[in-house]
């Protein structure tokens, strides 16, 4: 470049001022608030325990509040470590009282697929705003339901999509936004792990699906996410091996393509014996890609455009994905307006993941009906 800048330079200035005009944010109250709002987690496993527990000391507008388990070993170790009073430590039976504790305004569903709807409608019933992890539910008709009472309650739904509030994830959606890479044609997005045996996650009770219940919404929302419009046709194919112990009621891997309105298309990966995470959006004149994609850090990006390869590098966030996340509700809860991924966004995903199931199941293309 004449000034002596490299390209890589100028994407990360331009990534800066990027992701300051993308950064999400409900508008905060005209003052603080009097005092950080309080969050329930509910259910206490790894995630809970080693993403999201330590991040609450970070965040600007919310707290650890309470917890909920039906381990009492659990509520004892994590109530002492975290300083949380037994009054505000809960059994998955008296769940209901925490409508009576005014220090609780906000619950984090961090449960198996199939109890989310449940311990979410109850929340809202109790009167308490809500995040729940994804997959939102195990049905698009459990998503609604969800949605009904939350709104019903006059109170937020939010889904746990990390990666919306992720730097660089972010800036990926800038970029293909303001044309970096020109119009849209092919976005390539997977995502898998070897799955260990004996785990909620392969119980399809549980789990209500395999990987694509699991890690495949990441490619499925990042591959909605970059295109920046919403498909209209899928097709779908199943490969498992039913002969691993591990896959006797759930699948392994799930390949599929989605059309969208603009002609783009979307080639997608989910997969329970197989290490993959990635996206890339390839456009008329360049493209834009990660890899790792969505892990907990140490995010990778790379852009090709007029022959040129370069990683990009963005100044490092005053919040990360989780603080920012867990933030967010609270601040929406503030100011009253939606959340950027309410029930809606993990009722969308759901509706295409009953597609690519229906597509796999009867082999042929599904069209999607108009929203």
């Amino acid at each position: 470049m004449g000034n002596g800048q490299s390209r890589r330079e100028i994407l990360a200035g331009s990534g800066a001022a990027l992701l300051a005009a993308a950064l999400p944010a409900c508008g905060r109250a005209q003052e603080p608030p009097k005092r950080k709002l309080g969050y329930a987690i509910v259910g206490l496993g790894s995630y809970a325990t080693r993403q999201i527990m330590p991040r609450l000391k970070d965040c600007e507008f919310a707290k650890l509040a309470a917890l909920v388990s039906g381990t009492p070993e659990k509520l004892e170790r994590y109530g002492t470590e975290y300083g949380v009073p037994r009054t505000h430590r809960y059994s998955y039976a008296n769940y209901d009282s925490i409508r009576d504790n005014p220090d609780i305004d906000l619950v984090y569903v961090v449960l198996p697929n199939s109890l989310h709807a449940e311990y979410s409608i109850r929340a809202s019933q109790a009167g308490k705003h809500v995040l729940c992890e994804k997959p939102m539910a195990v049905s698009s008709a459990e998503c609604e339901a969800m949605i009904a009472a939350a709104r019903k309650a006059g109170k937020k739904l939010m889904i746990g999509y990390r990666s919306h509030f992720e730097p660089y994830n972010r800036h990926g959606i800038e970029l293909i936004k303001t044309g970096f890479i020109g119009r849209p044609r092919l976005i390539a997005s997977e995502h898998g792990f070897n799955a260990q045996p004996n785990q909620w996650r392969l119980d399809r009770p549980l789990s209500g699906g395999g990987s694509m219940m699991d890690i495949g919404i990441y490619s499925l929302n990042a591959a909605r996410y970059l295109a920046g419009e919403e498909p209209i046709e899928v097709s779908a194919m199943e490969s498992t091996d039913r002969s691993d112990p591990r896959f006797r009621n759930v699948e392994d891997r799930i390949d599929w393509q989605m059309r969208y309105p603009s002609g783009a298309l979307a080639m997608c990966v989910s997969s329970y014996s197989s290490n993959h995470n990635a996206w890339r959006a390839t456009g008329t004149e360049g493209w834009v890609g990660m890899e790792p994609a969505t892990p907990y850090d140490g995010h990778t990006m790379w852009t090709r455009k007029k022959g040129k390869t370069e990683q990009v590098t963005l100044p490092a966030p005053a919040k990360n994905q989780f603080v920012a996340q867990l933030d967010h509700l609270a601040e929406c809860a503030i100011s009253g307006r939606e959340p950027i991924v309410a029930g809606e966004e993990g009722l969308r995903d759901m509706r295409l993941i009953e597609a690519i199931y229906r597509s796999a199941r009867e082999g042929k293309a599904i069209r999607m009906a108009k929203a």
